[in-house]
């Protein structure tokens, strides 16, 4: 069969039902999450994401898509390759513009080549790396790719590098107590006292959904969401106009977790539900108060997730605090073409030592289990 491709820079000329049948049930991926990054000013070109958007027809029948960006730098990207654009620069080639396949801003795990099934997605592997050949860019990266994907691109001749992240996952918990339960000891009485300090602190939470999440609760969590940045001397890459169509958009798969001190908001932590999987994405507070991070962030979205069934939290990128509040290391991944050989056989063979690295940090990560032994038995494949 006879495929065409074609590039859109707008969004809203793709139809949004089409592009959600090849993205799934990912709602990080779809076409309201990606359509709100570009209509609030978060991912265009002039900070540094121009937007394409790769189409392949078949009969007139949208077939495959994929979302790319132009980038002119590697902020907000979660994979760090700096020292890959130093040795470029250094050698006076232009290691910017690259292409890059990924979700502005967002470290989770997904769909990035959106197809049906294999053979369509190792064509649009194959088609993106004609497309940044021909463009005369230096580089391609598909960051965090679901594995489906990873498949497609191997195929491709893509290079791997792995990288870890903490995800905790519901074993079936009847209850937060049954969880602590799961865990060892020493971990379980920390959480505790965790706690313990929090809810003599004063604090209470709420856990808000949806059509309750009004605009005080929406205009405190950006007060906060902004502090966490400011704070590091950054500005927030993203802006309220965006949270804003988020709500308007993707209410129903918005959780708000809002901590209260006496009555009043200290800290709020905003996630995203997907049909099994609840990603942590966005947290600040007004005030330090000790545990508060840890509570809101990650333990109320434990419960949260014990409370409603679902299977997987993501916390976030980085982090081994997480291990001890129940997480466990899961290994991730991002692909990458270089276009100049030299360059890509000596970021190969850096790929091969990191990734002995990486896993070696995953081995000692694992032997410090927050688990009860017993429990250690189901933990979820790397």
């Amino acid at each position: 069969m006879s495929e065409t491709f074609s590039l859109v820079r707008q969004l809203d000329n793709i139809e949004a039902a089409q592009w959600n049948a090849l993205a799934g049930d990912h709602p990080l991926v779809s076409h309201e999450f990606l359509l709100a990054l570009d209509q609030a000013g978060c991912a265009i070109a002039d900070r540094g994401w121009a937007p394409h958007y790769l189409l392949m027809h078949r009969k007139g029948v949208l077939a495959g898509a994929a979302p790319l960006y132009l980038k002119s730098h590697s902020r907000g990207e979660y994979v760090f390759d700096a020292a890959w654009a130093r040795a470029f620069e250094q050698q006076g080639l232009a290691y910017y513009p690259k292409l890059l396949g990924a979700i502005p801003f967002t470290p989770v795990p997904g769909p990035r080549l959106l197809a049906g099934d294999h053979a369509d997605r190792v064509r649009l592997a194959l088609h993106l790396i004609d497309l940044t050949r021909q463009n005369g860019l230096s580089s391609l990266h598909i960051l965090f790719p679901a594995p489906a994907d990873r498949a497609a691109l191997r195929e491709a001749g893509f290079m791997f590098r792995e990288s870890v992240q903490f995800h905790w996952f519901n074993r079936g918990y009847a209850s937060f107590d049954d969880f602590l339960g799961s865990l060892n000891q020493q971990k379980r009485k920390k959480i505790k006292q965790d706690k313990k300090k929090v809810i003599q602190a004063g604090v209470h939470f709420r856990w808000l959904q949806g059509a309750q999440i009004d605009d005080g609760a929406l205009s405190f969590f950006f007060e906060c969401y902004g502090r966490t940045y400011l704070e590091h001397g950054n500005a927030p890459y993203l802006n309220y106009d965006f949270f804003a169509r988020l709500r308007r958009s993707m209410a129903g798969n918005l959780v708000l977790i809002v901590a209260e001190q006496h009555g009043a908001p200290v800290a709020a932590a905003l996630s995203v539900r997907g049909p099994h999987a609840l990603y942590g994405r966005y947290w600040g507070s007004t005030r330090f108060i000790p545990g508060l991070h840890f509570e809101t962030c990650y333990l109320q979205a434990i419960e949260f997730c014990i409370d409603q069934g679902i299977a997987v939290f993501e916390g976030g990128a980085q982090g081994e605090h997480k291990l001890s509040r129940g997480m466990v290391p899961v290994k991730t991944c991002s692909a990458h073409w270089v276009g100049d050989s030299r360059y890509a056989q000596a970021i190969a063979e850096f790929l091969e030592r990191e990734t002995r690295a990486v896993d070696h940090y995953v081995d000692e990560l694992n032997e410090h289990s927050p688990f009860r032994h017993a429990a250690r038995e189901d933990s979820p494949p790397q």
